[in-house]
């Protein structure tokens, strides 16, 4: 049962056209315009290309894992959840279905990413590559459950504001778009207390920046813990309705 509709929840995010190309073009549009206007330009000795690249990653990856969001959230309204619990499928399974189609909703824009920087002529290696990728599959750890969070608070009709603009915000503040606050300061502080900030690092990797400090790993931990316990609370408040 639990790998049947495993499958099942894979096949149907990939037959999703207007969740695909939701999730997946937004960055690469984003990329090609900024990128391409730029594209003789420098930072910090980095082509920019390569420099936008990183966040782009950083930016697609999460917009990809929350956007689970919005597919709960129009399940819900359809009472598709409350089928589900009539069978012998557990939560755990479901939750696991839903972060496992967001990971390759995930990967799925980072591949795409990487095509659109080598176009560019973004120089990628093997090894910045897999460290980027490693970095990357855990700072998304605390989006999927920010995505089942939300997907379980709001309706369809509110929940596209909610993730276009709190995504753009997440982005904004983690510095995907470039540093906030210098390198001192309160809101440099603000941005790496962020897990945006951290996933934003992780793409860094990939133009030879550094691994992620104890901090790093520390704020990672503490968003997964406490979005994990809100989404399970948000779950069980949802399932306890007639």
């Amino acid at each position: 049962m639990n790998l049947t509709y495993l499958r099942y929840e894979l096949l149907r995010t990939i037959r999703n056209r207007r969740f695909f190309i939701f999730s997946l073009g937004f960055p690469l549009v984003f990329f090609y315009l900024i990128a391409g206007s730029n594209k003789n330009q420098q930072l910090g000795g980095i082509p920019f290309a390569t420099y936008y690249l990183a966040g782009m990653a950083s930016f697609g990856t999460m917009m990809a894992m929350v956007s689970n969001g919005a597919r709960i959230a129009g399940e819900r309204s359809v009472g598709w959840n409350r089928q589900l619990r009539l069978t012998p499928m557990t939560p755990r399974s479901y939750f696991r279905a839903k972060v496992a189609s967001s990971y390759m909703m995930a990967l799925i824009s980072l591949a795409l990413l990487f095509i659109a920087g080598l176009t560019m002529g973004v120089q990628l290696t093997v090894p910045h590559v897999l460290h980027m990728l490693g970095l990357v599959i855990v700072g998304l750890i605390p989006f999927a459950a920010l995505g089942i969070l939300i997907g379980h608070k709001f309706t369809p009709d509110s929940i596209g504001p909610v993730l276009g603009g709190g995504v753009s915000v997440l982005a904004f503040i983690g510095g995907a778009w470039g540093p906030v606050g210098g390198t001192h300061g309160f809101m440099h502080g603000v941005s790496q207390a962020t897990p945006t900030y951290w996933l934003v690092q992780a793409g860094h990797t990939l133009v030879g920046g550094k691994a992620w400090t104890g901090s790093g790993w520390l704020v990672i931990a503490a968003w997964t813990v406490v979005l994990t316990v809100l989404a399970a609370r948000a779950y069980q408040r949802d399932t306890k309705r007639v």
